[in-house]
């Protein structure tokens, strides 16, 4: 419930109680001092702690006020890891393999004091296992930012995946693509901002995406109406589906207003009815 903080008193009291390992998925992970200090402290008493956070964040401005917070947490011996396709939804967290949290609830002021969430905690062995090998699972598609280090490295593969786990598991060509392509964004925009350091494992990445934008440059000096026709057609699709999604909303919101006037009126009969 707002103004509780009882998803805040639990993850910081979650960070206290592990001894072995806390590996936390989060998707707008903004985190205050308070909890930072209790990360850190875990992972200076010998905890294995871990982070997986989007690469891409969907909402604007979060994913630098994420970056904002990696230096003490990287200088406290925290692991962190950006997720390498697109955006991640996932909120969870399993600690020493016996207890796990998985909800609605990010690591962030507005869900922790602000929002009402919907959190599941487990306490169970099996279940812990699970949540583990999920997140290693996940960590095979991800990138570990590094500090003061020559290159930022992909996470070795613990295993190759078997033929059955590719049918079941496997994306489509197109989220392929869309992963491809936010992947040579991040790497050209890490190179620009110097947010992160760059390194080999990045270079494929960085030489397509430097090409791509080159051609771009290039196409429009000598043929401006190539790059202005597809932005134009860009442009009129998100203001049609801006101005689709005002309406449904005006819709929904006049419907909420009128069954809640009904039900108003219906019950106001009711009382009168039975008044009289």
């Amino acid at each position: 419930m707002p103004a509780t903080a009882g998803v805040f008193k639990l993850d910081q009291l979650v960070a206290s109680v592990a001894r072995e390992t806390l590996w936390i998925t989060d998707a707008y992970f903004v985190g205050v001092s308070a909890y930072i200090r209790a990360l850190i402290a875990a992972a200076q008493d010998g905890v294995d702690v871990r982070m997986l956070v989007p690469g891409t964040v969907d909402v604007f401005g979060v994913g630098a006020m994420s970056r904002s917070g990696f230096r003490a947490l990287l200088e406290g011996g925290v692991r962190i890891f950006e997720w390498n396709g697109p955006m991640v939804h996932a909120k969870t967290a399993v600690a020493d393999g016996k207890w796990a949290r998985v909800g609605s609830s990010n690591l962030n002021v507005t869900s922790w004091f602000g929002n009402w969430e919907l959190d599941v905690a487990i306490e169970d062995e099996p279940f812990g296992a699970q949540m583990m090998e999920v997140f290693e699972r996940d960590l095979e598609n991800s990138t570990e930012v590094v500090l003061k280090a020559r290159k930022v490295y992909s996470v070795e593969r613990r295993k190759k995946p078997h033929i059955e786990d590719w049918r079941r598991h496997g994306r489509s060509t197109t989220r392929a693509a869309a992963a491809g392509a936010i992947r040579m964004g991040r790497t050209l925009g890490a190179a620009i901002t110097r947010r992160r350091e760059v390194g080999p494992a990045e270079a494929i990445n960085l030489f397509w995406s430097s090409l791509i934008f080159l051609g771009l440059g290039v196409l429009a000096f000598f043929v401006p109406k190539a790059i202005s026709l597809p932005f134009g057609i860009i442009a009129v699709w998100f203001a049609v589906a801006g101005l689709f999604q005002a309406w449904r909303l005006y819709r929904r919101e006049t419907r909420e207003t009128v069954d809640k006037t009904k039900d108003s009126r219906d019950a106001a009969d009711t009382r009168t009815h039975h008044h009289a």
